[in-house]
This record gives structure tokens, sequence and C-alpha cells, in this order.
């Protein structure tokens, strides 16, 4: 019986994350419409997989950006250029909202504006884990939301695959992956989710447990492994049923249903090997998850594979 609470308790961070990953889908899923009705996409034409190798070439620029910014010891640029995207997505995401009500576009602006502010400022002033987790919740949806509606399904899934490899490069063989978590984590921006062990823990105070025989009192899992499933999520939510009539649960489709499933499926895998001492590279597990799921929820479907 012991034994047993004890797996339970080891394994209940985990199942925490995976509740984060799928409020995170569930919200981008309803941020959707309104994004698309307010012409939020990033991409002028969804269809080309050459936004995919561009989104590539934008991660590896800004990552090559805060790994300098690390080495010169300029935190504080890698902290205002992330506040203010943080910022710009709330904005969205909060405008996107409003615009469900029947309010003025400059009071949906101004209201927007304000709230995105206020909670940018409070995440810089009072960074807790909670004010992260809820600030990441935020634009881990929009964001996942823009993109969603931003790509179809092909390029979508050439930037999961692309991101896979690209992840599992920069955590197994040049680690740099690993330097940038360790060189952010400290700023405490919402770049990670925080589930901590016990409700006394504090992000402020911690000092991440680094020396060698202290015990972290906290699990994180980074903002990107639930960002970039999502979009695939989103896609298939959207595009499929812009070209044929397709099953849906409520407002899921099948295919989304099934992206959705794949995920968590994926990330309990990475679990598994990661509570067995073994770090992994997240997207390899969660991407192959939610596009293996994504293509059984076509065949259940009977829609068009993109």
């Amino acid at each position: 019986m012991s034994s047993e609470k004890t797996v339970i308790k080891d394994y209940a961070p985990m199942l925490v994350m995976v509740g984060i990953i799928l409020v995170v889908q569930i919200t981008a899923l309803l941020l959707a419409a309104p994004m698309n009705a307010n012409d939020m996409q990033a991409f002028e034409n969804p269809d080309s997989t050459a936004n995919s190798i561009y989104y590539i070439g934008v991660i590896l620029v800004f990552t090559g950006f805060l790994l300098l910014a690390i080495k010169k010891n300029m935190e504080w640029v890698i902290q205002l250029v992330i506040l203010l995207a943080v910022g710009a997505t709330m904005y969205y995401v909060f405008y996107a909202l409003l615009s469900l009500v029947d309010i003025s576009i400059m009071t949906n602006n101004i209201v927007s504006i304000l709230v995105a502010a206020i909670l940018t400022v409070l995440l810089y002033k009072f960074p807790e884990w909670y004010i992260i987790d809820i600030v990441g919740l935020i634009i881990g949806a929009g964001a996942s939301a823009i993109f969603g509606i931003s790509l179809s399904i092909l390029p979508v899934i050439v930037l999961l695959t692309l991101l896979a490899v690209y992840d599992a490069i920069s955590v197994y063989k040049t680690k740099h992956m690993i330097d940038l978590a360790e060189g952010v984590m400290d700023l405490h921006l919402p770049i990670l989710f925080v589930i901590p062990k016990h409700l006394r823990y504090s992000f402020i105070e911690d000092s991440l447990k680094k020396e060698e025989g202290k015990e972290k009192e906290a699990f994180f899992m980074g903002l990107g492994d639930a960002i970039m499933p999502t979009i695939l999520v989103v896609s298939a939510n959207v595009f499929l049923v812009q070209k044929a009539t397709i099953a849906s649960i409520g407002f899921i489709s099948y295919p989304a249903l099934g992206a959705m499933i794949g995920t968590v499926i994926g990330f309990m895998a990475l679990s598994i090997l990661v509570m067995k001492g073994k770090p992994q590279a997240g997207l390899p597990f969660l991407n192959s998850g939610v596009i293996l799921g994504y293509l059984a929820g076509v065949l259940l479907s009977g829609a068009p594979l993109y």
C-alpha cells in the first residue's frame, strides 16, 4: 500500500502537467474562432511550407540571441524582450475574448492593453510560481491559437518534425538548450510551468537547488512542450472543417481530439523515462504523439489527410 502511495505521489506532478497541456489545448481551441474573426493570422498563406522554414529560422536566431546575451551577462535584455513578447501575446488574447462582447473597438483596445500591462508588471514585480503558471497558460493558449490558425496541416507537420529533430540535437548533442534553460530560469519568466511539490513553495526564494545532494522542491515543464503540439490540435480543428464535413464531439473534431489524445500518450511515455532518471528531450515524444494521434483521428473520421 505504501509503495502504491509513493508511486501516485511521484507521478502526481506529471498528471498536473498533462492537465496543464489539456487546458492550454482546450483554451487555444476556444480562442481560434475569435482570433480568426479578428484576422490575427501570423502568415498570409497558411498552406505554404516555407512558413515552417521561416519559423525554424526565427527560433534559431532567437536562441542564438539569448545564448549571446547570457554569455555577455546581459540578462536584462532577455527579460525585456520576453516581457514585451508576453505582454503583446496577452493583448491579442484579451482582444480576441473581448471581441465576443458588444463593446467598441477603442474600448476593447484600452481594456486589453491595460489588463495585459497589469499582468506583465505583476509578473515582473512578483514572479511567484502561480503568477508564472497563470501567465504561461494565457500566452501558451494564445500563441498556439495564433499559429494554429496561421498554418494548415502540412506546414504544421513539417514544423513539428523539424522541431523534434532540432530539440533532440540541442539536448543530446550540442546541449545548448540545457545551457539556455539554466541561464534563463533564474530570470523567473513565463518560459516554463512550475509545479511545486507543496503549496508553501516559493519560486522567488528558491535557488532551484542546483547544489548536489539537494532535492528540488518543484518540477518544471517548458512552455514549448505545451505550445508546439497544440498548434496541430488547433490547425486540425480549423482547416479540415473548411474542406469537408467531419465528425466531432462538441466543438472538437475527431482529428483534433485524436491529436490531443496523442499528445497525452506522448507525454506519458516521456514521463515514464524521466521518472526513471533518464532526462529526455520533450518534443520528439510530444510531436510524434500529436502527429500519430492526428492521423488516427483522420482515419476514424474519414476526413482528408490535409
